[in-house]
């Protein structure tokens, strides 16, 4: 499996036989975004920087909220949650997607802004080999939000998304604070590859892709 990120919240997930994008962004916020050619995109909450269709291939299944989903292999579902902490008043709703195919599990958090995960939501995300999770607070989590919901969820490979790039036209903290709080050496890579037999048993992965 190979996991590229393109900024904010967006990642493309490639193994053999599928490919599933997540959050494709407009090219309004200063980023470039990448050429929809996949075969699911997962949208977490309807923001510009977070939903952006344009040139979507045909044939490509998109999903755009909670739920249960299965296609070319690849099961997904969708958990319905907050993009603030007050229940959703503020930025209304997000979904949390956890993907599994190739015997591994993936759990994006999407813009999430609750301080904490709900037992119901912990629950239906349960086991987690990798967490892709926001740190850029202002819209979502801030570092110290984002190490108690890892916390909760206790992956094996923690992503870190969601923070100030060169080039973002949006304001978000770096993620440098986050790394100095999570206490773990990053993995500085281009790409991330990953194979159920290579994940960490014992320790914990950081893992920083790069732009």
């Amino acid at each position: 499996m190979t996991i590229t990120w393109y900024g904010q919240s967006c990642f493309r997930i490639e193994t053999k036989e599928v490919s599933v994008l997540i959050d494709p962004f407009s090219k309004d916020i200063g980023l470039r975004p990448p050429k929809i050619k996949d075969d699911l995109v997962l949208i977490t909450h309807e923001h510009s920087d977070h939903n952006n269709l344009d040139g979507l291939n045909e044939g490509a299944f998109v999903i755009r909220g909670p739920g249960e989903y299965e296609r070319k292999g690849v099961q997904v579902r969708g958990i319905l949650s907050h993009h603030d902490k007050t229940k959703g008043t503020e930025r209304g709703l997000n979904t949390i997607y956890l993907i599994k195919t190739e015997d591994m599990a993936i759990c994006h958090l999407g813009d999430i802004g609750q301080n904490e995960l709900t037992d119901s939501q912990i629950e239906e995300i349960s086991d987690v080999d990798v967490l892709m999770v926001p740190v850029g607070g202002v819209y979502t989590v801030d570092f110290k939000d984002a190490l108690h919901i890892i916390s909760q969820i206790e992956p094996k490979v923690i992503v870190p998304m969601h923070y100030q790039v060169p080039g973002l036209s949006i304001r978000l903290d770096s993620a440098d604070r986050f790394i100095k709080e999570v206490g773990l050496t990053p993995e500085n890579v281009d790409k991330i590859k990953l194979a159920k037999k290579t994940l960490p048993i014992e320790e914990v992965k950081l893992i920083v892709p790069q732009l």
